[in-house]
């Protein structure tokens, strides 16, 4: 009788199994597709600020810097959206006052969030800079693994031999992660950070990372509008004329991906690219999207600092 017993237990545990066994797999596959999508990650809840939520107000016009203040939500709450590109697109930056003075400024940073989704085929994705080659300019570039260009991640102007940090390491396809470059003209100490840590460095005295008749891209550079653009998410795209220190780094990769500037009298430009490319530096440098979209669903691979 008890084997009799346990044989109908096992009979009746591989009916159970044979009746609900295809459903529960059906649950598992899509709670797997759901957690791929981004649904499980607490930052698709969490309320976001919409477009031109926090700006720097300056009372004495752009270029000025006396009792220059934010406003608004300004506390690093996510953007509701980031700017998608598609490898055809860019955000072009035309250099009116302040921008037209970076070239006489002895040093210069800009960082932005970036999430890169897939490497151009030619070799080089474009994501910040005025370079065309041979005269001076900037240009923050990721490379390929065919070798086109210098290295995996980099800055500044091979052609005016300026100084030009690479990295070892590609980026991660499909996280966000915070690009920093910075770059004083007095020192020649070019850094390169990734988050926030020093990613590359190098040192070159003397040499200038503006060019003044080219517009500032973002998605890409002067050099190749045709076939050297980026493909992902940028978002947050801030820009000073002085160099950053090790703690200041720290600190805009602590407020994160909606943090706002943090040296304000220093600013030139800040593009936070949530929903348009306005320029909320007060300093007027509006960009013009040419084949760019705002998309709010951005927040997979995405995690706070």
């Amino acid at each position: 009788m008890k084997t009799l017993g346990r044989k109908t237990q096992l009979q009746s545990a591989m009916e159970y199994l044979m009746t609900y066994g295809w459903a529960i797999l059906i649950i598992a596959v899509v709670l797997g597709a759901l957690f791929q999508l981004g649904i499980f990650n607490a930052s698709t809840f969490t309320p976001k600020a919409p477009p031109g939520s926090c700006h720097v107000f300056r009372p004495n016009g752009p270029g000025t810097s006396s009792f220059i203040n934010t406003q608004g939500i300004c506390n690093g709450e996510l953007p509701q959206y980031v700017a998608s590109f598609n490898g055809k697109g860019y955000v072009s930056i035309t250099k009116s006052a302040p921008l037209n003075t970076l070239g006489n400024a002895g040093a210069i940073t800009v960082s932005m969030w970036i999430y890169s989704s897939s490497r151009n085929s030619n070799g080089c994705n474009g994501i910040f800079g005025d370079w065309t080659d041979p005269s001076n300019g900037l240009q923050i570039l990721s490379g390929n693994a065919n070798g086109n260009c210098a290295g995996p991640l980099y800055f500044g102007n091979p052609g005016a031999a300026a100084p030009w940090p690479s990295g070892k390491t590609y980026l991660t396809q499909g996280s966000w992660e915070m690009v920093t470059a910075e770059y004083d003209s007095t020192s020649g100490v070019a850094n390169l950070y990734l988050n926030n840590v020093l990613y590359a460095s190098t040192t070159s005295s003397g040499k200038s990372l503006y060019n003044p008749s080219t517009p500032y891209y973002i998605g890409a550079h002067a050099w190749s509008l045709a076939s050297e653009l980026f493909y992902g998410y940028i978002s947050n795209v801030q820009m000073y004329n002085k160099s950053f220190s090790q703690n200041d780094i720290t600190a805009l990769y602590n407020e994160g991906i909606g943090g706002a500037p943090i040296a304000l009298s220093n600013l030139v430009g800040w593009w936070p690219l949530n929903g348009d490319a306005k320029d909320y530096s007060g300093n007027n440098g509006n960009g013009v999207t040419t084949a760019v979209t705002f998309t709010s669903n951005w927040e997979q691979g995405y995690s706070a600092p």
